[in-house]
């Protein structure tokens, strides 16, 4: 019995890594998001500042771990093989939770996860143990910390609304302060503000960190809490000197600032979080040790765990070890990018590619906060509005090369989100460090005037989404939890492998669907690379020139692409491959996405254009794409019917059917990537020869449709089979016809 309780340990610890890796991947929007989003410095110093904030954080977190230990449960009145069984179920959700949100790209809590996952698993136990309970002497308010866990989930969402009001307060005030064009009024403020963001950022960082950490003890520590008062203000006058010589020393002082908030908000996460990754692990390895120091004196199923009630004594090498962890996940994790981008582009300056569609609930949401700010601006002083409207004039913003926002809001940001966390954190309530950053940083974003008219419906639907992820994160944790310890208790050891097989079946496939998006948003970043290259081209001559490269660029990839996928689509078709059937059908839909898209670079790029070309470049570039749309549709419409044909396993296409295609398709795929070579060489002389192959092509197609109609006349073969050929038939005629098209429309766009 001691060997699977020590296995289900050593569960949990591998569990822990894991989560600590996924975890990360997750909370990285919490402290990266003001640093990337305003580019105060290269990512590879923005992630040193991170990591050593995550070191020093995992270190500082001691006092964080009783949550896990006794923060909901009543741990006197649940036996050791209780205990186990609620830890176990609260692994197994969380790791499977966080991923699918870091998959989605979404933002979502570990706290909250925390929180429900061990309501949940403590709910279902104590529902177990009151049914059990002959003598009735077991109420749910005895087994459940009810009083602490109704704390922990106020302070969490109490976090929300307050994290969104002081970031829109601060940041309209500073912006007032500073302006958009903050070099000119920082000369008179820059010293103060300097002084009061770094002396915050150090007294609730280390002063409230520090009386936890068990590195620092003894006179230093006495002195230090004693005098507390007396160092801020050392610090703040200090602080407030130093800021004001490097401005005049010519260092961007917001840019130090926000590195600062950066390591800061980095600690907070970690000292914060920390628990939310290895408490509970932490609390199976004591309940374990705890059993087997009883010298076996009792069994798993009738040991109190009274001994969790007191406070967590975490070695410190569990604490660097998983700070190590984390840092390691944090330099090497593309899903913490992810979640980044999402955050940033809620709170970007500009315009552009909106990553959320409208709903009904902000175009409300947009329709009254405007009808409620025009009522406003109409009782205030004309003078005085004129005024704020100078001080936010967006115009004169000063952003570094790429930035989303400027340094101003970055530096409040972090600063905020570091002082309410720390709060959090000196308080010992588990306030969500990604509840605070983000709406932080979203309230930040509205008072900035960065949700404008064109924008601000997309924006509140981004905003809503996210925090409609959230409750649904702690409905599900609740509930998965709450179900998988039921599973756990009826089942047994037997459950439990069962739990593990699927969870890691989860992480898997989470990991596959996580790919194909990727590979989308690869295809997506192209396009917005062009649309980029374009908005910043010096002249119209340059323009033309990058969107003739551009449309080079495309053309060949989509012949490429339409001579792959005819390729595969025969191979699949003639062998009964469905499997590589529905694989050519989901690229397909892909590719479709793609060009909708670019053709949104079409647009742009006319408008770059001087207007005496603008309408004939423009015209051929559509016409381009819709003939590479119709190729890429011709083929869809190929595949579909032969798909069906096959999951129906109907009779295959018979010898002479192959024989003839395929001999016909291995010319129209060869054509297509010799179609797509000249383009990619921009040399047209070979045109002529190709026009001609193409007029050979749709002649021999041709006539084995009308040798598959002698056929079908003299009843041979199957209908069924003889429709599918001569659809592909068909539609591999319309490829080559609207290939043809193509290069001729693609020479009158590149030519003079």
């Amino acid at each position: 019995m001691e060997t699977f309780y020590l296995f289900l340990v050593i569960f949990l610890a591998v569990l822990a890594i894991f989560d600590l890796s996924v975890g990360v991947s997750n909370d990285a929007v919490n402290f990266l998001n003001a640093s990337i989003g305003s580019k105060a410095a290269s990512f590879r110093v923005i992630m040193i500042v991170a990591a050593t904030g995550i070191l020093v954080g995992a270190a500082l977190s001691n006092g964080m771990m009783d949550i896990a230990r006794h923060g909901i449960y009543q741990p006197q009145y649940f036996y050791f093989s209780e205990i186990m069984c609620i830890l176990v179920a609260v692994m197994l959700t969380d790791v499977v939770i966080l991923d699918i949100f870091n998959s989605l790209g979404m933002p979502t809590s570990t706290t909250v996860s925390l929180v429900f996952e061990l309501l949940g698993g403590t709910v279902a136990y104590s529902l177990i143990k009151i049914a059990n309970d002959t003598e009735n002497i077991l109420h749910i308010g005895d087994l459940m910390n009810t009083d602490k866990a109704l704390t922990v989930i106020l302070g969490i969402f109490t976090s929300v609304a307050i994290a969104f009001i002081f970031g829109a307060i601060v940041q309209y005030i500073s912006r007032l302060i500073f302006t958009f064009n903050y070099r000119k009024t920082a000369k008179y403020f820059i010293g103060l503000f300097g002084g009061l963001a770094a002396t915050a950022i150090v007294y609730f960082m280390l002063f409230k960190g520090l009386k936890s950490s068990p590195f620092l003890a003894g006179p230093v520590a006495d002195y230090i809490f004693s005098h507390t008062g007396k160092l801020v203000l050392y610090c703040f006058i200090g602080f407030t000197v130093l800021m004001q010589v490097l401005h005049w020393l010519k260092v961007n002082v917001f840019k130090v600032i926000v590195l600062m908030g950066t390591f800061a908000l980095a600690l907070a996460f970690a000292g914060n979080d920390l628990v939310n990754f290895i408490g509970v692990p932490l609390a199976g390895y004591s309940a374990y040790t705890d059993f087997l120091a009883q010298n076996g004196t009792t069994t798993p199923d009738t040991f109190l765990m009274t001994s969790l009630q007191g406070s967590a004594k975490t070695p410190w090498y569990f604490l660097v070890g998983s700070g190590v962890i984390m840092v390691i996940a944090l330099l090497t994790s593309k899903k913490a990018h992810n979640v980044v981008k999402t955050s940033v582009d809620l709170a970007r300056q500009s315009d552009g590619d909106e990553n959320f569609g409208t709903s009904p609930v902000a175009r409300v949401l947009v329709r009254v906060c405007s009808n409620a700010s025009a009522t406003i601006m109409n009782v205030v002083p004309v003078p005085v509005k004129n005024w704020i409207d100078r001080r936010f004039n967006n115009q004169e913003i000063i952003l570094e090369d790429k930035a989303s926002f400027d340094l101003v809001r970055a530096s409040v940001n972090v600063v905020l989100s570091g002082l309410l966390i720390a709060v959090g954190t000196s308080l010992k309530l588990p306030l969500s460090t990604t509840y605070v950053a983000f709406m932080v940083a979203m309230g930040s974003s509205l008072a900035d005037r960065a949700w404008g008219r064109e924008s601000a419906v997309f924006r509140i639907t981004g905003v809503l989404s996210v925090i409609g992820g959230w409750f649904i994160t702690a409905g599900a944790a609740f509930s998965i939890c709450f179900i998988v310890t039921m599973i756990i208790y009826l089942g047994g050891a037997p459950a439990i492998l069962v739990m593990i097989a699927l969870a890691v079946y989860s992480l898997i496939r989470s990991q596959i669907i996580y790919k194909k998006k990727k590979h989308k948003e690869a295809m997506q970043d192209e396009v917005n690379t062009t649309v980029a290259k374009l908005r910043t081209a010096s002249n119209p001559i340059e323009a033309l020139n990058l969107f003739r490269q551009h449309s080079r660029e495309e053309l060949k990839n989509d012949l490429q692409f339409a001579a792959q996928a005819l390729s595969a689509a025969v191979e699949g078709f003639t062998h009964e491959n469905l499997k590589e059937l529905r694989h050519v059908m989901a690229s397909i839909e892909e590719k479709k996405e793609h060009l909708k898209q670019v053709k949104r670079v079409g647009t742009l790029g006319v408008t770059q254009l001087d207007r005496d070309i603008a309408i004939d470049k423009g015209l051929y570039y559509y016409q381009s794409n819709d003939f590479a749309s119709e190729i890429v549709y011709s083929i869809r419409r190929l595949v579909e019917p032969c798909k069906q044909h096959i999951d129906n396993n109907f009779n295959p296409l018979d010898e002479i059917q192959k024989k003839d295609f395929t001999g016909m398709d291995d010319r129209v795929i060869s054509y297509l990537n010799r179609c797509a070579e000249m383009i990619e060489k921009n040399n047209y002389e070979i045109m002529p020869s190709l026009v001609d192959e193409s007029n050979q092509l749709v002649v021999g197609l041709t006539q084995l449709k009308k040798e598959e109609l002698k056929r079908i006349q003299g009843q041979s073969g199957s209908t069924k089979v003889s429709m599918v050929y001569l659809n592909m038939l068909h539609e591999t005629i319309n490829v080559v016809n609207f290939a043809c098209n193509l290069i001729k429309v693609s020479k009158k766009f590149q030519m003079e």
